[in-house]
């Protein structure tokens, strides 16, 4: 049974701040990547993309390269596309859910791939290096394993949230989620396809979408449980009476 309870309670404190927090998360995220976008738009050299590019170049070898290409692997369009089809399926056939997450899931998805192509149209950066093996063709900012990565993964770590896991598996699960997840997007620039500003607006968009989306999600089924809870009092009234 992956969701918990639908009976309706009033908004608490708590869950008043995660709301904030999570506005807060989103405009940070954005103006981050806008930040980043403005330099990238008037062709700017970041200082960033070279340090960062001399500092794993200091530590970097054959073997790790070719781990972190293994890695990468797992943020790549058909990775994803496969985990994302799977998961729906079981969300729809095997799980106590609500079709609005599969939704989600989908809008989710579809939503970020789509906003990636755009934005690598609208400002053509050139990557470092075009390496085909690891999908390093194309525009380079903002990163779309980057932002696929955190989108999806990130909604795996909502899903955990939410589940009836105890407290100590979701810890684990999720904080394994999360660094596997910056694992993706770091491992781009240790294969050399992306600057380390990419990422950074990878990143940052993919968490502003995934949040956008979370929140909708919940505003939905919050709807959905407040009208079942209003369907169920009106017939508890007319067999009353």
């Amino acid at each position: 049974m992956l969701f918990q309870g639908t009976h309706i309670k009033n908004p608490s404190k708590m869950s008043i701040a995660l709301i904030l927090s999570g506005f807060a998360t989103v405009f940070v995220a954005f103006y981050l990547f806008l930040s980043l976008a403005e330099e990238v738009w008037e062709n700017e050299k970041f200082q960033i993309d070279e340090t960062v590019n001399q500092f794993i170049a200091s530590f970097n070898t054959p073997g790790l390269t070719n781990t972190m290409g293994y890695i990468t692997e797992t943020g790549s369009v058909m990775w994803l596309t496969i985990a994302t089809v799977l998961v729906a399926a079981y969300l729809f056939f095997l799980s106590d859910k609500s079709n609005w997450v599969v939704l989600f899931l989908a809008i989710n998805m579809l939503g970020i791939s789509g906003l990636t192509k755009g934005l690598k149209l609208l400002f053509e950066r050139q990557r470092p290096s075009v390496i085909e093996e690891f999908d390093g063709t194309g525009y380079s900012f903002p990163s779309g394993h980057s932002t696929g990565a955190v989108t999806f993964y990130g909604f795996m770590i909502y899903l955990v949230v939410v589940s009836r896991l105890s407290k100590g598996w979701k810890w684990a699960i999720n904080s394994f989620l999360a660094v596997w997840a910056l694992l993706v997007a770091l491992s781009r620039v240790f294969i050399g396809v992306h600057f380390i500003t990419d990422i950074m607006a990878g990143i940052a968009i993919g968490l502003s979408w995934l949040l956008v989306c979370i929140a909708a999600l919940e505003v939905m089924l919050w709807r959905k449980r407040r009208f079942k809870n209003k369907q169920d009092q009106l017939k508890m009234t007319s067999s009353s009476n």
